[in-house]
């Protein structure tokens, strides 16, 4: 074969491509790039020309190649573009976080006080032994003030206020609400991170509490229970019950112990609750030696106070069965992403 014929060959694959452009990308490629490919044969019988006439015959073979290369790229485009698409079938959506469990008990707690008056606040993680402890009428060999129960700050203490610590409770802003405040009425919720030596299946070193406040004229311990009474309905659901039995906390006077019904079982007990009731903070009335510690005079004024764990209050939710609030905190995204 002459370099001239070789070269017409090449010519009328060019036309025959051409000609082809409907055909779809595997068509094309079948048909002119497959092992018995028009394409294919013909650059093997590039070796059968002269040698002189090689160098002639490959520029246009190779033209012929990109020509090949640029009608399987556009049938694959036209492929695409026209490809049918129902429009009314529904987007996958992208995979996205929320917020954590603790974060939602929170906003739906601080959204249940609010709606009654309440004032949402946020006194210091790390405060002076003297609000923690000192105001709230806890004598200096409490139990609560040990170091087996109380983180200390490595903090030159202040001559009036004493050591630094990490807050064991939110009950910590109750003296800092009274002198922000200056006078009644005060209603106040306080959320925060509090801190405890303490890591079980039911206690962490961090956890969270609320601490609600209410002072003000003729304030009783109905006000409290009804106070209580709409919490429990509110967040747990309609039909809970509240209770309150005889305990003792050094900054009320007089204290109880608070007690939500149990949803498994509507109060009757069953294998969870035992008795038909579930544990889950303290409350009281106001003492006078805090309430004197806040500027306030107790003979005018009278209040109650309450406050519990968020983790412990979320875990008695209906549909939860959460035997460890360590988990809580894991980072455990398989766990925390079924909230």
């Amino acid at each position: 074969m002459t370099g001239s014929e070789y070269i017409q060959q090449i010519s009328q694959l060019q036309q025959a491509v051409k000609k082809d452009a409907a055909l779809s990308a595997a068509e094309l490629q079948q048909k002119y790039l497959g092992s018995n490919g028009a394409f294919t044969l013909l650059a093997k019988q590039i070796t059968e020309i002269d040698p002189s006439d090689r160098k002639l015959a490959g520029r246009p073979l190779n033209e012929l190649k990109n020509m090949l290369a640029e009608a399987i790229t556009a049938a694959c485009n036209h492929t695409t573009t026209d490809t049918w698409i129902d429009l009314s079938l529904p987007g996958e959506k992208p995979a996205v976080g929320h917020v954590h469990p603790i974060s939602q008990a929170m906003a739906e707690i601080t959204n249940i006080f609010t709606s009654i008056g309440f004032t949402r606040v946020r006194y210091p993680e790390v405060d002076w032994d003297w609000y923690v402890f000192e105001s709230l009428n806890m004598p200096p060999d409490h139990p609560a003030r040990d170091e087996w129960e109380t983180f200390f700050v490595d903090h030159k203490p202040d001559k009036k206020k004493g050591q630094m610590v990490l807050t064991t409770h939110t009950s910590n802003g109750q003296v800092r609400e009274m002198e922000r405040l200056g006078k009644p009425p005060i209603r106040m919720i306080n959320i925060a991170r509090c801190y405890r030596r303490q890591q079980d299946v039911t206690h962490t070193q961090m956890f969270h509490q609320f601490e609600g406040l209410v002072v003000d004229k003729g304030i009783t311990i109905q006000h409290l229970k009804g106070t209580l009474d709409y919490f429990a309905e509110q967040f747990y659901g309609p039909g809970t019950k509240s209770r309150i039995r005889p305990f003792h906390f050094q900054f009320t006077e007089p204290s109880f112990e608070v007690d939500f019904s149990c949803h498994l079982c509507a109060g009757k007990g069953c294998r969870f609750c035992k008795s038909g009731w579930h544990e889950v903070g303290g409350c009281g009335m106001v003492h006078p030696n805090v309430l004197k510690a806040g500027g306030l005079n107790p003979d005018v004024y009278t209040g109650f106070a309450f406050g519990w764990g968020i983790e412990r209050t979320y875990t008695l939710k209906e549909g939860l069965a959460i035997d460890d609030i360590r988990l809580l905190y894991s980072g455990d995204l398989q766990f925390l992403e079924q909230f």
